[in-house]
This record gives structure tokens, sequence and C-alpha cells, in this order.
């Protein structure tokens, strides 16, 4: 038990004593929050951080989570000269191998982006990779890419550097020390329940590793990650292994291999992983291991003895078995729960906890700190899953999947096979007996495209799913498609204040008369997105928000969190008892001719209104996703079988059919309508994005970002989100790609595919100081296409608007 006494209050509490809360309680007394302290039911590093193999890999799959770890990096190599306690860190650099094309490829787009990102990345040839690795089998190799800054470090040192220096600032550590319970009231929290007693305090943060989700269940909050047994080989020293070698990264055959005291450390992310329950391990389980499973082993080490064949006479020290625990997407939870006020997460970090630790840590102590996010960090929100993903058996059939995805080839259109059909839409049966291919979001299967004949073949060629797709996109363009839309999530916002606290959160004007709808943005005080929406102004006192399928938890929060105790609003999630189809293209009037359309005539652009469609009540909302004329139309889920029943009969032999959402994503990219999460986020502004006209700058209406968008809107725009139209017709642009101008990089695409009504590939890029109809190169896996730029979009028709 530490000999600190132990504190009856605090100003935020870390629960977890691995390298995340470790780090988290650093950052914290750095930050000056000396009254901060640390609770580990055991002792400092037990469970997962002290077995890590603790690699250091800066690339990731977004610039603010390379930044995390580049600012790892930069922290385990100065905290030895602050503390005076070695941290072990190693800048051995990495080496990443291909044995077919598509790993060749994949490699070569991952340095690309580290480029974009500034992170060091050359590709090598087979020469190159003999001498950094002169063990190494080499006749199936085809190329590499050499990341020279990535390393390695001790976890257990690097832990107690870091809570060396956090106690040097004030903070505490408390071992031996259980969480039993939280204390919430009015959502929000308000003190930890403890085997030693009760602290009262202001924020707490879950970075208890493999435990954490059974202790957020205490509070009422989902936090999906389960563990899965890891392995990897520790040898004897072996002859030849001088000094300190790259990181091997052998992906084909599901390795990572690397030098240890002589030996090797051979570790593996095999095709499908064990599962396993906290549970399951007892309470006393702390610094133990889990038993060798040679059998389940033995297909990795015979990769292992093919790619290095001193390893067929290397002595064995031993098999680790270890427990690493694994969200349902692979990313990790980094954020304020969506259930709990000044409750926080900071776990399920799928095998990169000590490298994201150091970044990581920082940044949740600067979102405790100033109780807001300190850059955009959507991909790793906790608020991003459904409740139905956090469920035992969900998590069960899932976990193994995402260990086993760890090191696969990153094709487009890649999708979770396990854990579906968590929920349907209640036109599930119709879209399968179409033949639709479903992807899996936010829980709901979803219909990407029509017409398919079992799995795709992956590629980064021309899809499996292009002629589909272009014939959706022709219906929606020449006659008529539907889409179902039911999966977005809906908002009733409903009270006497119901329009000024829109007005406050909302960056559009908000009080337009009932039946007017209105596209808005939720801004943060850096004027950047939270969300994206519609709103459906019903009554004068009475709005439906239309928001992203995946942002009904983290949106529903934002408005909670910001409504007032003197506010008379209500909200409620309306999500599953209404559904929505899109009804779009140019015959979209005769397929509802005889169905009672004569009810939408002279029905405007950004209005809605109630109909009788197939004598059924409907609101009919005339906007589009897609830049074809069409409605949006609402209504309750027990209804939508038999409306859209008899839109198909009655469009069919105009040419109506289904539409999937990859279609729909063709058609939004050419018409230049962002997506939040890949073309906005909360570090773009509207002013960056094109969306000026959705903006109340000039009025005296006020809201929350409003005075960072002047201050941008008077200085001046560094950079904007363009349109790209490019040359070849046989790119395939993915999105991510660096764009350059010359030699410079200028931007990067973030969103992508082939407009099938242009007849090209198109881009949406985030670029510094474009220039309308410039040429720009997208850099697609080491190679050059140009393309032309275009400050609106690449297709607009006469009338087409942006919803809402």
């Amino acid at each position: 038990m530490s000999s600190e006494s132990f504190p009856s209050q605090a100003r935020v509490v870390v629960i977890g004593g691995g390298v995340m809360g470790c780090s988290t309680l650093y950052h914290l007394a750095k930050l000056g929050i000396e009254d901060a302290v640390l609770l580990e039911r055991q002792k400092l590093t037990c469970g997962t951080t002290w077995h890590s193999a603790a690699q250091v890999r800066q690339l990731r799959s977004s610039r603010n989570l390379t930044r995390l770890i580049k600012y790892s990096t930069e922290l385990y190599a100065a905290l030895e000269a602050e503390t005076g306690q070695s941290t072990g860190w190693l800048r051995t650099g990495s080496l990443s191998i291909a044995t077919n094309p598509d790993r060749l490829i994949h490699i070569r787009r991952q340095a690309a982006l580290a480029r974009a990102y500034d992170v060091p990345a050359e590709e090598v040839d087979v020469g190159e990779v003999r001498r950094l690795w002169p063990l190494a089998e080499t006749s199936d190799v085809i190329g590499a890419v050499y990341a020279p800054e990535d390393g390695r470090v001790n976890p257990s040192d690097l832990c107690l550097a870091l809570i060396k220096g956090a106690r040097a600032r004030g903070a505490a550590v408390q071992e031996d020390t259980a969480v039993t319970g939280f204390v919430v009231e009015n959502d929000r929290l308000v003190g930890v329940e403890t085997t030693r007693g009760r602290i009262a305090c202001e924020a707490a943060v879950i970075a208890a590793g493999l435990w954490s989700r059974d202790l957020a269940l205490q509070a009422g909050v989902a936090a999906p990650l389960l563990p899965c047994e890891h392995f990897y080989l520790l040898t004897k020293p072996i002859e030849g292994i001088e000094g300190h070698l790259p990181t091997l990264s052998d992906h084909d055959s599901y390795l990572y291999i690397r030098d240890d005291v002589g030996g090797l450390l051979v570790g593996c992310f095999e095709p499908l992983g064990k599962p396993l329950e906290p549970a399951a391990l007892g309470e006393s389980f702390a610094f133990s291991l889990l038993p060798e499973d040679w059998d389940h082993f033995e297909p990795m080490m015979l990769n292992a003895l093919h790619r290095i064949p001193a390893l067929e006479t290397a002595e064995v020290r031993t098999l680790l078995n270890g427990p690493e625990s694994f969200t349902p997407d692979g990313s990790f939870m980094l954020g304020e729960s969506a259930e709990v006020r000044r409750l926080y997460l900071c776990c399920g970090l799928n095998s990169v906890g000590v490298a994201t630790g150091g970044g990581a840590g920082r940044a949740i102590a600067e979102w405790v700190a100033g109780d807001a996010a300190p850059m955009d960090l959507h991909e790793a929100d906790p608020r991003r899953f459904c409740t139905a993903e956090n469920a035992l058996g969900a998590l069960r059939a899932r976990a193994p999947e995402v260990l086993g995805k760890h090191y696969v080839v990153s094709y487009p259109g890649q999708e979770w096979r396990s854990a579906r059909d968590l929920r349907r839409t209640p036109l599930h049966e119709r879209f399968v007996a179409a033949g639709a291919y479903f992807g899996p979001r936010f829980g709901w299967e979803r219909p990407l495209w029509f017409g398919a004949e079992g799995e795709p073949a992956l590629t980064f060629g021309r899809p499996a799913w292009f002629e589909a797709v272009g014939r959706e996109v022709a219906a929606a363009h020449e006659a008529a498609a539907l889409f179902d839309l039911s999966t977005y999530g809906k908002i009733r916002v409903r009270g006497a204040d119901a329009e000024s606290f829109l007005q406050r959160l909302c960056a559009n004007d908000m009080g337009r008369p009932p039946g007017r709808v209105t596209y808005t943005a939720l801004l943060n005080e850096r004027g950047g997105f939270e969300s994206d929406l519609t709103a459906l102004r019903l009554e004068e006192d009475d709005y439906r928000l239309i928001v992203g399928t995946n942002a009904i938890r983290r949106d529903l929060s934002w408005l909670r969190r910001h409504r007032r105790a003197d506010e008379r609003v209500t909200l409620e999630d309306e999500t599953e008892s209404f559904a929505v189809l899109g009804l779009m293209g140019p015959l979209s009037r005769d397929v509802v001719a005889g169905l009672g359309g004569e009810a939408l005539d002279g029905l405007g652009y950004f209005r809605h209104r109630a109909v009788t469609l197939a004598r059924l009540p409907v609101t009919a909302a005339r906007m589009s996703y897609v830049g074809e004329f069409g409605w949006e139309l609402s209504v309750a889920s027990r209804y939508v079988v038999e409306l859209a029943d008899a839109l198909m009969t009655a469009g069919r032999k105009l040419g109506l059919r289904y539409a999937g959402a990859n279609a729909q994503t063709a058609m939004r990219i050419e018409k230049r309508y962002p997506s939040f999460g890949h073309d906005i986020g909360p570090d773009d502004t509207p002013l960056e994005a094109g969306l000026d006209f959705a903006l109340k700058l000039d009025g005296d209406l006020d809201f929350i970002g409003k005075e960072a968008l002047l201050k941008q809107r008077a200085a001046g725009l560094e950079r904007r989100l363009v349109s790209i139209q490019l040359d070849d017709p046989d790119a395939q642009p993915l999105g991510h790609e660096p764009l350059y101008r010359g030699d410079e990089i200028c931007g990067q695409v973030t969103s992508a595919g082939f407009g099938y009504r242009v007849g090209r590939p198109v881009a949406l890029g985030m670029v510094r100081s474009p220039r309308d109809g410039e040429t720009l190169a997208l850099d697609i896996a080491g190679e050059r296409f140009e393309g032309q730029v275009d400050l609106a979009a690449v297709y607009d028709p006469e009338g087409a608007r942006l919803r809402g």
C-alpha cells in the first residue's frame, strides 16, 4: 500500500496504473493540476503494460493520431533528462516488407501518407532489406519501406519515469486501491468509491486496461472492449545479432520481429485471435501470464522459421502469452463518455498503448483541464459505438477478428464479418431479396449496393461493385432511385425554449418558421465542426434534427451538456421510431403521381410538409444529398415497408430501383457535399468547407464558435475544401492521399471515388491557398495522378443544392 496519505477529495482521479494512467497523471501535473491522484488496484504496470513488446510506430490513419505518437517519441526521449529515470527509448527504425503486389501497394500508400504527416519514410530495395536485416530470408520480398525514426521503449521504466515526474509536481499515487463504484449526480461525476473510502472529485479518467469495460459499467457507461491472448516468442542470444535492428514487419506472415538482448522477439497477430474475459483471470491477476499455447502459435512459428532461418537452431526462452484489449473497430477510446459528464475513457488500445501513451495521456489531460477536446479526435471518440456493440456476445465474436485484421492489407470496401445483424432497418428483408450487400454502421446493417453475388473480391483496382453502383447512380440521375436513410440519427427537440436553445448551439438561423428545413453545424469554440445536421421545424416549439448514422450518441451528449438548467427543452432520441426514404431522380414526381403525389406540388427547396402518400402519413422534405431532384420521406417505422412497396410498385415501370450507400457517396462527392469524419471535423470550419451560406455571422444572434469564425474571416482563409477531377479515368483514389503543387505537399484528399455522372475519378481535399482551375497531383501509392481544382462542384445541375 502507498505510503502517501489517502485523500478524501481530489480534483481529478485517474484509474489504472498502466502506461495510459501514468501518462495521464504526469500530464495533469504538468498542466498544474497538483491535486490529482492515480488509483491502481494492485501495482503499477500490472495487467498489460509490463509485458508489452513496446514498439513505437508513428504512422496512424489520421494526422492527429499520428501527432499523438510523434509526441510520444519526443517525450520518451526527453524523460530521462527531466526525471533521472531511463525509459529505455531506442530509435531503431522499422522496416515493412512486401511479398505480394497488393502488400506493396499498401506499404507504398503508407509511405505516401507518412510524408503528408511529416514522418520520415522511404521505399528501399531488397538489397537494402538484406543490409538492414542480414538474418532475414528475402527471396520472396518484392519491396519494402523503411521508417528510421520509429523505435521502442521499456514499458516498466517508462511508467516509473512518468510517475516520478508526476510526483515531483505534487500528484499522488495510491496502489492496492480498487475502485468499487462512482458517485453521479444529475448525470455528472462527483466522486469515486474505493476499497479504502470515497474520493470526492471533479473528474475521473478510466485508464484501467482490460478491466475498463467492467469499471465503466458501474457508472452506467459503455466502453466496448474485450481482451484477447497475444503471443510473442523470446529466444536466447543468436549468433549474428549485434546491436539493435529495426523492427521487421512481415505482415504477410502476420509477424513482427526485433532483437532482444542478443536474441529475437517474434510476435504475431494471427488471422483469428483467442478471446478471454477479465472475470476469468481472477482478482489476483497482475503480473501473471496466460498458459503457453504452442498449437495455436505453430502456424506463426512456421512463418517465422521461413523468414528467419536462424530460428531453427535458436534456443527458446519462453512463449509469452498476455492479455491485450481490443475494441469493435480496432481504434482506441479517448474522450468523455456519452452517459456521464466529466467521466473520461482512455482504454481499449488494440496493442498500441505504449506507442500512443505519451500523446494520448497529454490529450486526455488537456481535455480534462479545459473541458473540451484539444484537437479532432473523432476516430477515438467513445461515443462512436452503439450500446449493442458493448454486449459481451458481440465483443466475444468481434475481438478475435479485430486482432486478426491488425496486419491485413487495407483494401477499400473491407467489412467486418463478425458480430453482425445487431440492428436491422424494417426494410432489411426487402433488401436481402433485392441482392443487397450490407456493411455494418453503428450496429446497423446498411445496404452498400445491390446485385451482389457472394463476397466481392477485394482489390486496389476497379472494385467488384463498380458496375452495380453505376447502375444505381444512373437510375437516380436518369429515372429514380430509392435510398434507405433510416439509420440516420433523429433527435426531437421540444419546449418553450427550443428555438433560443438551438440558436445558441447552431451556426445557422434556427428561427425560420415551421415548414422550413435548415442545414446547420454544431461548432466548438474554435469554430470547428462538432457535427452537421438537418433540422425540420415542425411547430414553433418543436424540431426534428437529422444527424449522421454514427453521430447520434455524440450529438445527443453535446446537446445535453450545453442545455442550461433553466431552459425548458426536452431532448429525445427518435432514431428507431421513424424511418426515412430518399426518393431521388428526375422521374420522382411520376413515381408518386398515383399515390397522392399532388400533395407535393409547390413544395420548395428547404421546405417540408405533412402529406399522405399511399394512404400513409408522411413528412416530405424537399432536399437531396446526391444532387438530384427528390424528397426525403419520413414515416413511422411501422409503415415504412408498406410505403416502400407502394413506391417500388408504382415506379418499377419508370426504372425506379433501390440504391445503396456507395452510390450516395459517389454522388455527394461529385456535388462537393462534405461528410463529417471525412471532409469536415472539429479542426475544420464552415468557412474552410465553403459553407458560408449556412452561417449567421452578420446578425446579432450569437452562437458557439462565432467569435472564432469572425476572426478567421477577417484574417482570410489559409486553406479550403475543393473538388478535384482527375485526368486519368483509371486512377483509383481512396482518400487520405497527399496533394502536390509541384514538389510541395499542399493538402490532402478527404474523400474520393468515381464520378459516374462526369465519367472521371473525383476527389475532395483540403488545400492550402487553392486556385480555381490549377493542376494538382495526387500521390496514389507512390505514383502521381494529375487533376484540376474546382472551387465549387464538378457536377452542379440546374437547381441541385446542398441538403438543407
